[in-house]
């Protein structure tokens, strides 16, 4: 069998002659030319996810209202979002649970409704300055009436990052989200 060492794939990497197939595309490979041909040519197989993770989520920037308010505490659709930016920024974390709905809608469904372009109900509280005098805030807002909303996931930059998924018969809440039965979602 082939060996090979890191510091020659990464070689081939640097150079751009390394070849590179997904997960899906290594299996039709081994399954078209076997397991020795895929170890002797291929060089990468990417495995990672891009979805949503534990950390994901997204930084918004709602625009100042009138008269402006520095938000303290902001909630979007019942869920709790962090504030500790701008006056008006905010980090809507995906597994940040509803209060009312826990388990059944949190930051990730916030972020869809606003991709799907739903109104999301904004409630936010401020400490009221002379620059910021309002202290409180209930409107609604679509993704087109933020400033920015920019998606963030951290971790999916990290190298040999564990995956769950789970084998039982019934639906498992973990700290990496809700994992389905019988392998249902990793």
């Amino acid at each position: 069998m082939v060996e090979k060492t890191y510091r020659e794939i990464n070689e081939k990497i640097q150079s751009g002659e390394a070849v590179v197939l997904t997960a899906e595309e290594m299996i039709e490979f081994v399954e078209s030319n076997g397991t020795a041909k895929a170890v002797e040519e291929i060089d990468v197989v990417t495995t990672g996810t891009f979805g949503a993770m534990c950390s994901s989520g997204a930084f918004l920037n709602f625009g100042h209202s009138d008269p402006p308010i520095k938000m303290d505490n902001v909630f979007l659709n019942g869920v709790e979002a962090y504030h500790g930016g701008a006056a008006v920024d905010c980090y809507i974390g995906v597994t940040k649970m509803s209060e009312q709905q826990p388990f059944e809608y949190g930051g990730g469904h916030v972020i869809e409704d606003l991709l799907l372009g739903k109104s999301i109900e904004l409630i936010a509280e401020g400490y009221g300055t002379d620059c910021y005098p309002r202290t409180h805030i209930k409107t609604t807002i679509t993704l087109d009436d933020l400033n920015q909303a920019i998606l963030c996931n951290p971790r999916n930059a990290y190298q040999r990052y564990v995956c769950a998924t789970n084998s039982t018969n019934r639906t498992l809440y973990t700290y990496m989200g809700k994992l389905f039965p019988e392998h249902g979602n990793a």
